[in-house]
């Protein structure tokens, strides 16, 4: 069982606040990024084991970018970015499912299951959880060709139920298919979106390497405790908000508009933060509508 008194660093028991969201659903995309720390991996598993225990429905979806562009250097093949999407031929393909699905998913899953949670790694490919089409990206007008990378059509929403009804945690490696078997690299953002709208979570929370969304990167008096969806729109136009954080703010706002109940980006590397940063409210919330609160610098 999960300390208790290691996770109240801020004279706050999470009891009180968490109780209320007993029976509702949770949707967790964990950053490829975190991974990489083993402290935070370990809170982040007793995190996920209290929730569950005190009641609230667990979905996880994952990604792994720093593990796939290792084994992609490893085998010798370029990793290349455009607008925060891995460019993915056949054989870098091959490396994501091998990474996503293989070792990643079932690793996580594994350490749910040692605290006796019912984990259950699962594909985007199996019983087609996550349908998918080709994605392009358009550069004033043109085309560009991405190679296998898709974008979420549909997800089997029933299959999801089923498994959260039994009492179970899935845990969904961002690869989609579609209806002619071709498998897609699915940005793990836009796929952990998708199934948050289409089981109208109570809150989707994104686990960063950051403490938030900033108006400046460089400026940490530039984080925003709230924003809105609108708010978001503009500072990716003034270009505040660029580079890999254009597609996280894009799927936030496409998880609000379809359901989404709450937004919360929270800093996975703290000790413990995916809990604290809900209870106290530190990270940055997403809302449709709503007005911009710069918190003063995270200490």
């Amino acid at each position: 069982m999960i300390n208790v008194e290691e996770i109240v660093s801020l004279d706050i028991d999470p009891l009180p606040y968490m109780k209320k969201f007993v029976g509702k659903t949770f949707v967790i995309k964990y950053g490829g990024s975190i991974m990489k720390n083993k402290s935070a991996v370990k809170a982040f598993i007793e995190d996920i084991v209290y929730m569950k225990r005190l009641g609230i429905n667990i979905v996880i979806v994952h990604g792994g970018g720093p593990e796939i562009s290792k084994w992609i250097n490893v085998t010798g093949m370029e990793t290349k970015f455009i607008n925060g999407l891995r460019v993915t031929d056949k054989k870098v393909m091959d490396v994501v499912e091998m990474v996503l699905s293989g070792h990643i998913n079932k690793d996580i899953s594994a350490s749910l299951s040692k605290y006796g949670i019912s984990a259950i790694g699962l594909s985007g490919r199996d019983s087609n959880l996550i349908k998918a089409k080709k994605k392009y990206l358009y550069d004033n007008g043109k085309k560009i060709d991405i190679g296998f990378v898709g974008e979420v059509v549909n997800i089997n929403k029933s299959f999801l139920n089923n498994i959260i009804e039994k009492g179970r945690v899935p845990v969904i490696a961002p690869i989609g298919c579609d209806s002619h078997g071709n498998k897609y690299n699915i940005n793990a953002d836009y796929a952990a979106s998708a199934v948050s709208s289409a089981l109208k979570a109570e809150k989707f929370i994104i686990l960063t390497d950051v403490e938030g969304v900033y108006t400046d990167i460089n400026d940490k008096d530039s984080l925003l405790s709230d924003i809105s969806t609108e708010e978001i729109k503009k500072y990716i136009d003034e270009g505040s908000i660029n580079g890999g954080m254009i597609p996280k703010m894009e799927c936030c706002i496409e998880a609000i508009e379809k359901g989404t109940k709450s937004i919360h980006l929270v800093d996975g590397r703290k000790n413990h933060g995916l809990i604290l940063d809900i209870i106290s409210g530190k990270g940055t919330k997403i809302t449709l509508k709503g007005g911009i609160n710069q918190c003063q610098k995270v200490i």
